[in-house]
């Protein structure tokens, strides 16, 4: 079974000793909601379009959609809530049954052990305090999960949409993460942490066992900034790890709350946001959501539609095409071999957070989401470029104005976003 690992530089991956771009697919409600057949045909069609990885939370997704297919992961009892000592095997059964239908076909599952709405002292533990798993059932069941499906060579994302907002969670999360460190040593883990400038509390930033960082730029219109924000946070941990962005805005979602004011998130968006985040510090890799795909959703009444606005049926969902805007990041990351760069927006010009800028060996890269001049305190006369304007996938020859130690790269014929890229000479 093919593994993950971490560069020497600790700032990328290694999929069997080979540079790795973590590009997955967020399908949260995978082990409760699609039929093997349905999974089959998703799975294919995200293999075609380059995907490697899959994001799926073990325990049932709390904002799911109803589905036939749905089964308790333990035996439930009249209050609504589960008996912790009796797992029903018939669940991950069928959980370790999709797990190797994926990872036969390439993928690398990144499993969520403990959504926050599972944990005590959280936000989530206020939707369904009967499902809170008690912290003294947290050893068998994260020994239990990390060793059924640890022959898998799977991440253990062991926090789900958690902020560290008390004591008992942190401690949860501190316990769960050094089980699964030790029940599956050659298993990567990680925390995917709530969309917001939370601090990491210190026993965890500092914990042998937390392997990358892992964040979401989230799904609110008035925080998209949080893409090359929180990367440039990580970036700029004491202890340094790889960065992905676990979860930028999904593609056809409503910005949280708010669906009615600011509408729908486009594949522009995600394309945004993922560039953004790459260019900031995140460059290990990037998550893809569809607002369709995640919450499985097949039709009928959604609960939470006044949250999200209601999702597209999967299959719709499933060919979007912003999935293949982030797919064709990843063809851009490894044929331009960007795994040297790092964040540089000292060398801006521009009076604006917006345009993103990494440098690497030999190389120098911007991102800019609207068509303008961009410049860069650099020499001009130093680099090669190559534009690519990325709506059309358009590979172009920019026109470089030299005004002494400063170039400027100047604007387009494109009304659209672009990534430069200039090699030194």
């Amino acid at each position: 079974m093919p593994r993950l690992s971490i560069s020497d530089t600790k700032d990328y991956f290694l999929m069997d000793g080979e540079k790795f771009f973590y590009l997955a697919d967020t399908c949260w409600s995978a082990f409760t909601n699609p039929s093997y057949d349905e999974w089959i045909y998703y799975l294919e069609y995200r293999r075609m379009q380059g995907f490697n990885a899959i994001q799926i939370n073990i325990l049932p997704q709390w904002d799911r959609s109803d589905s036939e297919n749905y089964i308790d992961p333990f035996q439930p009892l009249l209050d609504g809530g589960w008996n912790f000592d009796r797992r029903n095997e018939a669940y991950f059964d069928r959980a370790e049954k999709m797990i190797d239908i994926a990872t036969d076909m390439g993928f690398t599952p990144a499993l969520v052990v403990l959504w926050c709405n599972y944990v005590k002292g959280t936000w989530g533990s206020r939707i369904d305090p009967s499902k809170i798993i008690p912290k003294e059932k947290i050893e068998d069941y994260v020994s239990y999960v990390a060793e059924r499906f640890s022959g898998y060579n799977p991440i253990f994302i062991v926090s789900g949409d958690t902020n560290f907002e008390t004591e008992e969670s942190v401690e949860y999360y501190t316990t769960a993460m050094d089980i699964a460190k030790r029940a599956a040593p050659n298993s990567l883990t990680t925390m995917h942490i709530s969309g917001g400038l939370y601090e990491i509390p210190d026993r965890i930033l500092r914990s042998p066992s937390y392997d990358f960082y892992m964040y979401q730029s989230g799904h609110r219109r008035d925080r998209q900034h949080l893409a090359y924000e929180l990367a440039q946070r990580f970036y700029h941990m004491p202890v340094k790890r790889p960065i992905v962005n676990g979860e930028p805005c999904y593609e056809g979602i409503g910005s949280i709350r708010a669906y009615e004011k600011h509408g729908r998130f486009t594949y522009l968006d995600v394309r945004r946001a993922i560039w953004q985040s790459i260019l900031s510090g995140a460059k290990a890799g990037t998550a893809y959501g569809a607002h369709g795909i995640w919450p499985w959703y097949k039709g009928g009444v959604y609960r939470y539609s006044d949250i999200y606005g209601q999702p597209y049926h999967w299959i719709a969902a499933l060919k979007f095409p912003g999935a293949y805007d982030a797919a064709f990041a990843k063809w851009v990351f490894e044929r331009y071999d960007l795994f040297d760069i790092e964040p540089a927006n000292d060398k801006l010009l521009n009076k604006t957070d917006e345009i993103r800028v990494s440098i690497g060996r030999s190389k120098i890269v911007f991102y800019t989401p609207y068509n303008c001049s961009v410049g860069l305190k650099i020499d001009g006369t130093a680099y090669r470029w190559e534009g690519i304007e990325l709506e059309g996938r358009r590979i172009f020859k920019p026109r470089i104005e030299v005004r002494g130690e400063e170039a400027i790269v100047k604007m387009t014929e494109f009304n659209s976003d672009v990534l430069m890229v200039g090699y030194e000479l």
